[in-house]
């Protein structure tokens, strides 16, 4: 392949990728929690990127609300534990309540909701829907990487002295162990940053806090976001 080619190939990718809503939303909201925690919570330059950044996000979110509740109606594969199930469907629930009243605070936002303190309200329960949301996502991947582990290391004895990395169903069962260990990672430091938006720990999880366990959270989503590099083809 020319040096132009793979370019090209590069480049496609790229805009694969910076076409997805999902990423542009990701690559906004690490702009807005880098500033939050540039600001510390003080007036200035980058709290208004702050803020203004925050509101442009909820545009990117509208209607969002009907992937979650979509999830939520639809089956669950076979053979998942009746406790992931609820989980996971809990967790649909939260996060598609979350996102629905999030653009109840978007309309108040912009002025054309102009009910104030019920905008407030609003706000609060659904950054309370969205903290049992990722409390529900973090037992879930929890749960699903116990039942991995112990799948894996039923096909290592299976295996016995074969290598193991060179079989397909252990490798891609390897490649889903740490797609979930990322995920759990993600969900816990989410955790973090709903209990700072919701100030329920002010002295421990402060705005700086906030934002970089935020910005943290974000860059893992862009990463998560990334399209799946083209095979080489061999000869």
């Amino acid at each position: 392949m020319s040096t132009l080619d793979a370019t090209r190939a590069e480049l496609g990718l790229l805009v694969l990728y910076l076409g997805k809503a999902e990423t542009r939303d990701k690559i906004c909201r690490a702009i807005q929690y880098g500033s939050k925690f540039l600001s510390n919570g003080e007036p200035g330059t980058a709290q208004n990127v702050d803020k203004t950044t925050s509101l442009a996000r909820k545009v990117f979110r509208l209607f969002k609300f009907v992937n979650d509740l979509h999830a939520l109606i639809s089956p669950t594969p076979q053979g998942t534990p009746l406790p992931l199930i609820l989980l996971g469907k809990s967790k649909n629930a939260l996060l598609s309540t979350f996102l629905f009243l999030d653009q109840f605070v978007w309309l108040g936002r912009t002025g054309i909701y102009q009910n104030k303190e019920r905008t407030e309200l609003i706000g609060r329960i659904s950054l309370y829907c969205w903290l049992g949301s990722s409390v529900c996502t973090t037992l879930v991947e929890l749960g699903e990487l116990g039942r991995l582990s112990a799948s894996m290391k039923k096909l290592e004895k299976e295996l016995k002295n074969k290598n193991k990395y060179a079989d397909e169903q252990y490798s891609a069962k390897v490649n889903k162990s740490n797609e979930r260990s990322l995920s759990l990672i993600k969900a816990g430091i989410d955790i973090v940053v709903a209990v700072g938006l919701l100030q329920l720990s002010p002295k421990t999880v402060t705005p700086r806090v906030t934002g970089a366990f935020g910005f943290v959270s974000s860059l893992i989503s862009c990463y998560q976001l990334l399209p799946a590099p083209p095979k080489s083809k061999t000869l």
